[in-house]
């Protein structure tokens, strides 16, 4: 192959999208037309030699070049041979492709050791530091190989798949667990069937700080709630903070404006894994998935969601002086019912609500159900523990808070409760067996207490009329048949009568007493 003088005419071989090998294509370009009109006997080599003179175009580069015959020659009779031409002209792969010749099985290891253990580090830092094993195996007499330049040594890490990786910021036990765990396991992308299948939700920290009514400068947090298979938002709303009261005050609107999922999942913070939340979820059967820890990449739907968020909501935002949560959160609803539902999502193909509504009427089977009630959701999104009942006062004690029992569950001894930490106004009262809701309870009001009148009790009229009945027999029937056994015996009772002994001076004070 020889690049042509200036002056030569170059012949342009067109190129086509098909052509899997740019080489073979331009080959068989070269050599077809000697294929489907084979020359006469005698006159290959001279058609040979004609196309010799010509120039063509490299296929990638687009230079002129020409052929010697020779190489002409070889590819007619290659192709002339084989049933597939083009596949025939292609460019055959190197036996030793995807095998560095020039790194020894010594400097491999070295290579993956240090890796192994410095994977943060960049290539040029390996390099440098197996250069310095290289210069103090030499100063110390041991006959080690040279070390390739660096781009060998950078290739073959490319090859190998030794990239530069981030350590976790914390080395905790989680931390490196998840690192290992993701240097193990491929990750792959997923995606539900229908909608309401799975839920995301997460917080997230924003990038605009507002002014509160006291005149603090705060950083918001948002609660995002997206369905998986349309990438609808549920809900979406801003806190000034990230308790499980403000959780589950954000979850029970995206519930009832959408319905109830199947699914849910969220990461493993304070909120998400309390015990109100999780309970609230299993009462209304709800499968509470969470992630792994330190693995952002399973709950990747919502973390494109921020990116997007940040980059079209939070622009527009960035000029608005004395930002107030009450105008953060008006733009908020405005930016996501009227931009992002209705634009085409890139990886869907369709906006957001034409995918959610279509998954709607197509599903066959009812995944969706509808929300309880504001009440109802209240009551479940509360912890479930037992109290002893005080049967002083019929009262139970929550966090160092006193409750009343009503006196129809006097008799109890141990009770069932739910409430919310965050709300000590009231709390259920619950049936132990099932669950069932029986009544609210109530602080304690002694004031009230004090001045109020006492009701009688349904049980009293028994109390009265046992008080009030004599037995017909003193004895009870026990003791009378234990002393009819003892004195069938025939034994004396088992005691000495006592009889105390008078003296001179106390029978002189009872005879002038009496």
């Amino acid at each position: 192959m020889k690049h042509p003088p200036s002056n030569v005419t170059v012949h342009v071989v067109e190129k086509r999208a098909s052509a899997a090998d740019p080489w073979a294509h331009l080959r068989f370009a070269i050599i077809g037309p000697l294929l489907a009109s084979p020359p006469e006997k005698g006159e290959l080599s001279r058609e040979i030699h004609a196309l010799a003179k010509k120039c063509w175009n490299h296929p990638l580069h687009g230079t002129p070049l020409y052929f010697s015959p020779s190489t002409l020659f070889r590819w007619y009779y290659t192709a002339r041979n084989s049933d597939t031409p083009i596949t025939a002209l292609g460019r055959s792969r190197r036996e030793d492709a995807g095998r560095s010749r020039t790194l020894s099985v010594v400097w491999k290891e070295k290579i993956k050791t240090q890796h192994r253990e410095r994977s943060d580090w960049s290539v040029q830092l390996h390099y440098d530091n197996l250069l310095s094993i290289y210069k103090s195996e030499n100063r110390r007499g041991l006959a080690l190989e040279k070390l390739p330049s660096y781009s060998t040594v950078r290739r073959y890490m490319k090859s190998q798949g030794l990239h530069r990786r981030s350590l976790p910021k914390r080395k905790t036990a989680g931390a490196l667990q998840a690192a290992e765990r993701l240097e193990r396991l491929e990750v792959r992308s997923y995606e539900t069937d229908y909608a309401f299948s799975l839920w995301h939700l997460d917080f997230h920290h924003g990038s605009l700080k507002i002014a509160t009514p006291q005149g603090e400068w705060v950083t918001p947090i948002l609660l995002g709630i997206i369905d998986d298979h349309s990438r609808l938002i549920c809900h979406l709303q801003w806190y000034l903070g990230e308790t499980t009261e403000m959780l589950a005050h954000g979850l029970s609107q995206a519930f009832q404006k959408r319905g109830l999922p199947r699914a849910l999942m969220t990461d493993n913070g304070a909120a998400m894994t309390s015990e109100e939340f999780c309970e609230g979820l299993m009462r209304m059967s709800i499968i509470h998935e969470t992630t792994l820890p330190y693995s952002p990449y399973q709950n990747a739907k919502q973390e494109s969601f921020w990116a997007t968020l940040e980059g079209r909501l939070m622009a527009m935002l960035g000029n608005v002086e004395n930002m107030t949560l009450e105008l953060l959160n008006e733009a908020t609803q405005a930016w996501v019912e009227g931009d992002y539902h209705r634009t085409t999502h890139q990886e869907i193909k369709s906006t957001p609500m034409e995918r959610y509504l279509d998954s709607l009427e197509s599903t066959h089977t009812k995944i969706r159900r509808d929300s309880p009630t504001t009440e109802q959701l209240k009551q479940h999104f509360c912890k479930s523990e037992s109290r002893k009942q005080r049967r002083s006062d019929g009262t139970l004690t929550v966090s160092g808070r006193r409750f009343e029992i009503p006196d129809r569950y006097h008799h109890l001894e141990k009770v069932s409760i739910r409430y919310a930490r965050w709300d000590l106004s009231q709390i259920q009262l619950v049936d132990p067996h099932n669950g069932s809701f029986l009544c609210w309870l109530y602080p304690l009001d002694k004031s009230a207490n004090a001045n109020g009148e006492r009701r009688t009790r349904s049980n009293s009229s028994s109390i009265e009329s046992s008080r009030d009945h004599c037995p017909t027999d003193p004895l009870p029937p026990l003791m009378r048949q234990l002393l009819e056994e003892h004195a069938a015996t025939g034994y004396p009772p088992a005691y000495l009568p006592f009889t105390p002994t008078i003296t001179d001076e106390k029978s002189k004070k009872e005879k002038s007493n009496g």
